[in-house]
């Protein structure tokens, strides 16, 4: 860098007024300058000129020249900084008020711009001086400090002046990088210079009195670190992968290396370039790749690339800074990985041109010859596996080629049973491929095509029924020897001498055993029973399946159900729903018909019957009124069979008063299962004596349970043996004597002598007579007593009586002579079951319907 002085007028007009000069070891001779300004020139013997008169607006003007050795064709640049000064002028009254140190040469000494005075009372303001940049070159070896400049101002001849800097360097961190002498206005670098770490500084410098008021402006400094090749390449990676196919043609790209300078990239000090020093192998060429000296791009560069010969190359890249001077740049090294990928340049070829197998019969899903092949591609993927295809000699598709992923062999498999008394050999055609398709110019081998024979072995088949399953139909009730079909089998092997005999004979006869051991039902499917015999070798059996639909029969009359029922006296308050079962089934069930038969005249006269639908009719009363009591209803009724079916079924049906609500009354229940007017008031005042006793029975209850807990709390003052309430009275018999027996039941009843029973039709008895028919057996006394079975006796005479329709009144008194003794049992009196004074008769539920009155009179808690 050089820093010239150059004169201006008052007009504005310059002139120049320093040289350059470039040496080298050679000298100065044979040098040629050039610069990049148009208005500055430098002649041959560096003088630096300009073309014409120049008005420059600022303080300074900065080019650059640039200086070429003619025989060695290098070249330097140099920056030249052109400082304008002040010229004296020819006018009266005009002179400068200060001029340069000459002391100093113009490069050490900056002078800030003096104010100028004018004659006539006018005055020129004064401008700030522009500083022009100062260079430092890095890692300088001193001595330290070393000057770079020297600051004065042109008042320092008047008062004394101290000069002082700040900003980054001097008093911000980094400290004290730059320092000056407050008395002489130098300023000093006190340690090498590191451009890598900070390339440039911004320094303030200031101008004081003595007293620290300000003489000048602050100058502004600017201090460049020139950069020198002190840093090496670096690669952002010590090893690159990267990949090409096999077979690419010359300048194919393959991967991008690259380095970095920490130097000044805009000089050559940080511009890299590469080479490749080494290739490993070197086959089929020792240059097989070639890099962009500038990007670091590698590329193919010769032809010959095979993944089956050469896998995979290692190439050493080397960047170098200088613009790859290797004199005087710095270098670095990085290894570059290159894989050869596959590409599918190699067909698959049959190891053997012919293949064999052979396969029984009917067999499926079994493998029957392998198939080998080789293919020089990488294994395992898509330009290695293998794709078999039959091509000719299985036009029904009965075998296939899967491929093996282990081995990459075809598997021929049947996938379609042969038949030997079709096709004894197969002659297949098979062709392989890869999945991937062939590479651009490579054609098929004529290895990739082979034969195959597959042989079939005859094997003993079991015989069939050509018409399987047969279906055959008959009505039920086929008498037995009743010829039904011919079942018929064939043996399939026509190459074997052997005999097909059925287990079963052809013709199928109707016998009690037979249809048993077929489980026929109406309707349904026989099982598969039928079978032939195996007589060949080895043996073999075949099974047919013949279904035997049985068509029913009209030949089961209906029946109506249900068989009881219960109505109202009084018609409209209820009916009764009947319906018909049919053991046949359709067509020869439903819809039926319900009707009511003319005899006795009674059954017409008395009721009516009406059809619901076609399985449900409803029975309801005629007359307005009919007697309480047990009826015998006939209904005749017919099913749509062909021919139809009738049956006359009779519903014994009770009669009995009801309530509002259409259910029977507890009174009508009663009369109506067959009670006289007697036995109903005599059962009326036994109920109303019973209630006006109950309290009384309550009182004597409460009393006992007094007495007991008195006699428990107390002592007692007399002896025990003469208490009578520890003594046990026993009887030889239950209730109070023959006196209380005295009573003749046959006067609750009427007598069957009198003439309105006598006169009654056949099959119709009151109410009140006592029925006819099979009386239940009591259980017998037993002869040994024990103290444990008197509970089951009880409990089985109870549950007779209750089942005793014959039981009202005639049950009104069970008498049980065996009382026992030492038994078990609690005590079977209500008068001790209470501590309290309340007494819980829902007992009363489980002894029957004679007792659901009492029950409901005192039973139900404290509502009731």
């Amino acid at each position: 860098f050089l820093i010239c002085k150059m004169g201006t007028s008052e007009d504005g007009g310059s002139a120049a007024a320093c040289a350059v000069e470039f040496s080298s070891c050679l000298g100065s001779q044979g040098t040629q300058y050039e610069t990049n300004s148009l208005d500055f020139k430098v002649g041959a013997d560096g003088t630096v000129y300009a073309t014409r008169e120049l008005r420059i607006p600022s303080e300074q003007v900065a080019f650059t020249v640039t200086a070429r050795d003619r025989r060695t064709a290098e070249q330097w640049d140099a920056v030249v900084r052109l400082l304008v000064a002040q010229t004296r002028s020819s006018h009266p009254g005009h002179k400068k008020d200060m001029t340069l140190d000459p002391s100093q040469p113009p490069r050490d000494t900056l002078l800030p711009w003096p104010p100028h005075q004018r004659s006539g009372g006018l005055r020129r303001q004064k401008r700030d001086w522009v500083i022009p940049p100062i260079n430092v070159p890095e890692n300088s070896r001193g001595p330290f400090p070393q000057q770079l400049v020297r600051i004065r101002s042109d008042k320092d001849n008047d008062i004394p002046i101290r000069y002082s800097i700040t900003g980054v360097g001097a008093d911000q961190p980094p400290m004290e990088v730059f320092s000056i002498d407050s008395m002489s206005g130098r300023m000093y670098v006190t340690r090498p210079m590191d451009r890598e770490e900070r390339a440039s500084y911004h320094l303030r410098a200031h101008a004081v009195d003595m007293n620290g008021n300000k003489v000048e402006n602050p100058i502004d400094l600017y201090i460049y670190v020139i950069d020198m090749n002190d840093n090496r390449p670096e690669f952002l990676n010590q090893v690159y992968n990267g990949s090409v196919d096999e077979g690419s043609k010359p300048g194919t790209y393959v991967m991008t290396v690259t380095a970095n300078d920490a130097d000044d990239g805009t000089t050559a000090n940080g511009m890299v370039r590469y080479r490749i020093v080494t290739q490993t192998p070197q086959s089929p060429s020792q240059n097989m790749f070639t890099i962009n000296s500038e990007t670091g791009d590698i590329v193919t560069v010769a032809a010959g690339l095979d993944r089956e010969k050469v896998q995979q190359y290692t190439v050493i890249v080397q960047a170098t800074d200088m613009e790859g001077n290797l004199n005087y740049g710095l270098s670095n090294t990085a290894t570059a990985i290159i894989t050869v990928t596959d590409v599918n340049d190699n067909p698959p070829e049959f190891t053997a041109s012919t293949f064999a197998g052979e396969v029984p019969e009917n067999r499926v899903e079994t493998v029957v010859a392998n198939l080998t092949v080789m293919d020089r591609d990488q294994p395992h993927s898509a330009n290695w596996n293998a794709v078999y295809r039959i091509i000719s000699g299985d036009p029904s598709g009965h075998f296939s080629v899967r491929t093996d992923p282990v081995t990459n062999e075809g598997m021929v498999t049947v996938v379609k049973a042969a038949d030997y008394e079709l096709n004894r050999a197969f002659m297949l055609t098979v062709m392989v491929s890869n999945q991937a398709a062939l590479a651009s110019g490579i054609q098929m081998s004529f290895q990739s095509t082979a034969g195959v024979t597959i042989s079939v072995t005859d094997i003993n088949e079991a015989p069939y029924f050509p018409s399987n399953h047969k279906l055959i139909r008959l009505e039920e009730g086929v008498p037995a020897g009743t010829a039904l079909t011919t079942f018929s089998a064939v043996d399939p092997d026509r190459f074997m001498q052997q005999a097909v005999r059925a287990c079963v004979s052809g013709v199928l006869w109707a016998a009690a055993c037979a249809l048993s051991w077929w489980g026929l039902i109406p309707g349904g499917l026989a099982p598969r029973g039928h079978h032939t015999c195996p007589s060949g070798i080895p043996p073999a059996s075949g099974t047919g399946t013949l279904q035997i639909y049985l068509i029913d029969i009209n030949d089961n009359a209906p029946e109506l159900l249900p068989k009881e029922a219960q109505i109202c006296e009084k018609p409209g308050l209820n009916a009764i729903n009947i319906t018909a079962a049919d053991a046949d089934v359709d067509p020869n069930v439903g819809p039926y018909v319900f009707e009511l038969p003319f005899v006795p005249a009674t059954v017409r006269k008395n009721w009516t019957i009406t059809r619901l639908n076609g399985d449900y009719a409803q029975l309801s009363l005629r007359i307005l009124y009919l007697e309480a009591g047990m009826y015998d209803v006939p209904i005749t009724v017919t099913d749509s069979g062909n021919p139809p079916l009738s049956n006359t079924s009779v519903i014994k049906v009770k009669v009995c008063p009801c309530d509002e609500n259409g259910d029977c009354t507890t009174v009508g229940a009663v009369a109506a299962a067959g009670l006289g007017t007697g036995a109903i008031v005599a059962i009326l005042i036994c109920i109303i004596l019973l209630v006006r006793l109950l309290p009384m029975v309550l009182l004597f209850v409460v009393w006992m349970k007094r007495r007991e807990k008195e006699r428990h709390t107390k002592q007692l003052l007399i002896d025990p043996e003469d208490d009578v309430r520890d003594n046990i009275l026993k009887y030889d018999e239950e209730g109070g004597g023959e006196e209380d027996q005295d009573y003749d039941l046959s006067q609750l009843q009427q007598p069957e002598a009198l003439e309105h029973v006598l006169s009654k039709a056949p099959g119709v008895r009151r109410v009140d007579e006592r029925p006819v028919g099979a009386e239940p057996q009591y259980p017998a006394r037993p002869v040994v007593p024990h103290p444990g079975d008197i509970g089951d006796f009880i409990n089985e005479g109870l549950r007779a009586a209750d089942n005793d329709p014959t039981a009202p009144p005639y049950d009104s008194l069970l008498v049980f002579d065996y009382e026992g003794s030492g038994s078990t049992a609690g005590s079977v009196s209500s008068l001790g079951s209470s501590s309290s004074g309340d007494q819980d008769y829902d007992y009363l539920n489980d002894w029957g319907p004679r007792f659901k009155k009492l029950a409901d009179m005192y039973g139900g808690g404290e509502e009731d």
